[in-house]
């Protein structure tokens, strides 16, 4: 049997804080995102770009891939508004006040591997950090960065495993038939997270994964939720470009779920990198594995 992959590269960013920078609770990645699409476009786009809708290069473009990446036609399922092929991984900075001198580093996860885009965050990171970070501008360095490629094999693990525990790291919401889901059902859960890999991979990566999405998650919804520590986050933001106020709110927490969870394993993991739900892209989303328990030998 061929090896399905899943493959990315992880971008590690490293500085030191020359000001004193704040990073809010519960979403530090916000605080990142500050100018970072118009500093992008400035730095990738010449100045006479007509914009990401009408570039005549849109397929190739940095700023258009990453930062309004659509299809001239429909993509898979007929999605026509693609999702942002990058995430934010900072919430080891949550609530974090760092002092001049202070080091810090934060990665992005790239799944473009098509038109590989490091370079641009790069040069952008650079210059978002001596601009300022956060609503006092503290300025940093950028010191070091560093590129990875990552695969993560979505082939079922040798052994089998009844138990897993899952940590929400960051605010979390996933789409259900009825709308926004109070708690992460391993049904849900696995459905969202199936969709977000196939999509990226489909999109941005190797081309779509020889899945049967149905099946998939009529197994996913066998697994049960033994155990949930959750907690309701609210929050919003405000966004310097439309003036919009966007909702940063979701659950945190643990669940932990038993069943048959070898096959879907590989998308847990998957998902430590892609995150799922709303507004992945900033940070939203982020889980953690922490725990898996083999079944008991016959």
């Amino acid at each position: 049997m061929n090896r399905v992959l899943f493959r990315f590269f992880r971008l590690r960013l490293r500085f030191v804080a020359l000001g004193a920078i704040s990073f809010p609770a519960a979403n530090p990645a916000n605080i990142l995102r500050g100018a970072f699409g118009s500093l992008f476009r400035g730095l990738t786009c010449p100045p006479d770009c007509p914009g990401a809708q009408n570039c005549p290069n849109r397929a190739a473009c940095p700023y258009a891939r990453t930062f309004e990446p659509s299809a001239s036609s429909p993509g898979p399922s007929g999605l026509h508004d693609w999702p942002r092929p990058f995430a934010f991984r900072a919430a080891h900075l949550d609530g974090k006040q760092l002092q001049p001198g202070e080091p810090f580093e934060f990665d992005v996860n790239l799944f473009d591997t098509q038109h590989p885009a490091a370079t641009n965050f790069i040069m952008t990171f650079r210059e978002l950090a001596t601009a300022g970070l956060g609503p006092g501008r503290g300025r940093a360095t950028l010191i070091d960065s560093t590129v990875e490629n990552m695969t993560v094999d979505l082939s079922p693990p040798p052994i089998p495993v009844r138990q897993v525990s899952v940590r929400f790291l960051t605010p979390t919401e996933l789409k259900s038939a009825s709308g926004l889901a109070p708690s992460p059902e391993f049904g849900i859960l696995l459905s969202r997270i199936r969709d977000r890999v196939s999509t990226l991979s489909a999109l941005y990566g190797d081309g779509p994964l020889p899945l049967d999405h149905a099946s998939f998650g009529t197994r996913a919804a066998a697994v049960k939720m033994t155990a949930s520590d959750l907690t309701q986050v609210t929050g919003a933001r405000r966004s310097s470009r439309t003036g919009q106020r966007h909702p940063l709110s979701g659950f945190t927490g643990t669940a932990s779920y038993e069943g048959e969870l070898n096959e879907f394993l590989p998308y847990l993991e998957a998902a430590q990198h892609t995150g799922v739900g709303r507004q992945t892209s900033w940070g939203k989303g982020h889980l953690a594995l922490f725990a898996q328990t083999p079944s008991p030998s016959p």
